[in-house]
C-alpha cells in the first residue's frame, strides 16, 4: 500500500510540474522589443523559464485595505502516553513521533501557504494599479508609444512574473504536502498492523486507539492543506494566462496611443459546475476518453488519465471535459446514497487531478449520474 500511495503521488506531480512549465508563465526583460518588436509589430511576452520550486517573492507590503484568506488549518495536539515495558509500547513510541513530526509539517505548511497567498495578492494589486493607470491614460487620450505607459506596462509584467514565480512555489508546497499525505497513510497502516503483534497490554491498545485517531485526523488535515494548495495553484495559473494575454493587447494599444476593444478586466476565470445527469443522457454522451474503475483503495490511475488528456488535446487544444461520476444501483436504498457519496468524492479527487496537470477550470465540468451496469464507484471523463 505504501508504494501505490507513493507512486500515485509522484506521478500526479509529475503531471502538475510538466504542464505547469509548458504554459511558459514567464516575462520580458527588454520592454521595447515586447511592445513593438524587431519591425514594429506588438509581441508577447519572451518565455524565460522559472525554476519549479523557486522562491517566492519577498519583502512585499501587506495588501492595502486586508490581506489573503487565512488558512484555517490547526495540527492536532498528540497525546504523549505512557511506557508499559513491552516491546509494543516502544513500536508505539516510535510510530508517535512519526505523526507528531507530520503535526509539526502541516502547521509549517499552513503557514507557508498563508504567506504564500498574501505575495500573491500583493503582486495582483501591483499588477492591477499599473494596470489602472494604463487604461486610464489612454482612455482619456495620450501620445502614441507614450514612454510613461511602457514604464507602467514593464512594471504590470514584473508583478506578473512574481506571480508565476509564485506559482513555481506552490507547486514545490504541494509536492511537500503529497508527500506528507504518503507518509500519514503509511503510519496509519503501520498502527492497525500493530494491533495483531503479540506481547501487548490492554494499554498498548488503547494508546494505539487514540494514536490511530490522531492519525485519521492528522489525514484529513493534510488532505485539506492539499486541496487549498491545489485550488490556489489552478487559480493562478489560469489568472496569469489569461493576463498575458491581457498584456499583449494592452502593449498594442500603448503602441497606437488609444485603447480599442472590449474591457480587458472582462473575461471571467469560470469554474467547475455541473448537475445531474441521467442515465438515458449519459449513454448518449458517446465513448468515454476515461473510466476509472474505484473499486480498490488507492487506485492508480494519474498517469493514463495525464496521457488521456494529453492525446485529446493535441488532437483538439480547445476542447472541454465533463467529470462524471457513476454510482452503482444495487443494494439497498442507503447503500445506493452512500454508492453516490463515494462516487462524487472520487469525482471531485479526479477534477483537483486534472486541474493540477493544468486543464483550466473553464474547460471542465462536473456532474453525477447512476448505471445498473456498474460493480462500483466509477469516474468517466467525456471529450466535450
Amino acid at each position: 500500500m505504501r508504494g501505490s500511495w507513493a507512486a500515485s503521488h509522484k506521478q500526479g506531480l509529475v503531471s502538475v510540474l510538466a504542464l505547469v512549465g509548458a504554459l511558459g508563465l514567464a516575462g520580458c526583460s527588454d520592454v521595447d522589443t515586447a511592445l513593438f518588436g524587431d519591425d514594429g509589430t506588438p509581441v508577447a511576452s519572451s518565455a524565460d523559464q522559472y525554476p519549479p520550486g523557486g522562491p517566492a517573492p519577498s519583502s512585499m507590503p501587506p495588501v492595502s485595505g486586508g490581506s489573503a484568506p487565512v488558512v484555517a488549518i490547526t495540527p492536532i495536539s498528540i497525546e504523549p502516553g505512557s511506557n508499559t515495558g513491552t516491546a509494543v509500547s516502544a513500536s508505539i513510541a516510535t510510530m508517535r513521533a512519526q505523526v507528531q513530526q507530520l503535526n509539526d509539517h502541516v502547521g509549517a505548511s499552513a503557514s507557508r501557504l498563508s504567506e504564500l497567498r498574501n505575495a500573491g495578492a500583493d503582486a495582483a494589486l501591483a499588477y492591477h494599479e499599473s494596470k489602472a493607470r494604463i487604461t486610464t491614460r489612454l482612455q482619456i487620450g495620450t501620445t502614441r508609444g507614450n514612454p510613461e505607459l511602457v514604464t507602467e506596462w514593464n512594471n504590470a509584467q514584473s508583478s506578473l512574473d512574481s506571480l508565476a514565480g509564485n506559482i513555481n512555489s506552490l507547486n514545490a508546497l504541494a509536492a511537500s504536502i503529497a508527500a506528507d499525505s504518503s507518509s500519514a497513510h503509511y503510519a496509519l497502516d503501520q498502527i492497525q498492523a500493530t494491533y495483531n503483534v503479540s506481547g501487548a497490554v490492554d494499554e498498548d491498545h488503547r494508546q494505539l486507539a487514540v494514536l490511530e485517531d490522531e492519525t485519521n485526523q492528522t489525514i484529513v488535515l493534510i488532505d485539506r492543506l492539499l486541496r487549498a494548495s491545489s485550488e490556489d495553484t489552478q487559480r493562478q495559473t489560469a489568472y496569469v494566462a489569461n493576463e498575458r494575454a491581457n498584456l499583449t493587447t494592452l502593449a498594442s494599444a500603448i503602441k497606437n496611443g488609444e485603447l480599442y476593444g472590449a474591457d480587458l478586466g472582462s473575461a471571467p476565470i469560470a469554474t467547475a459546475a455541473g448537475g445531474p445527469v441521467s442515465a438515458s443522457t449519459l449513454a448518449m454522451a458517446g465513448t468515454p476518453l476515461v473510466v476509472i474503475r474505484f473499486d480498490r483503495p488507492g487506485v492508480d490511475y494519474q498517469q493514463i488519465l495525464y496521457a488521456a488528456l494529453s492525446q485529446a488535446l493535441q488532437s483538439r487544444p480547445n476542447a472541454g471535459f465533463s467529470v462524471v461520476a457513476v454510482a452503482p444501483t444495487r443494494g439497498s436504498a442507503s447503500a445506493v446514497q452512500l454508492a453516490q457519496t463515494s462516487a462524487k468524492n472520487h469525482a471531485q479527487e479526479v477534477l483537483r487531478s486534472m486541474t493540477d496537470m493544468g486543464v483550466p477550470a473553464s474547460r471542465l465540468a462536473v456532474a453525477s449520474a447512476t448505471d445498473p451496469g456498474a460493480t462500483s464507484s466509477e469516474v468517466r471523463v467525456f471529450v466535450r
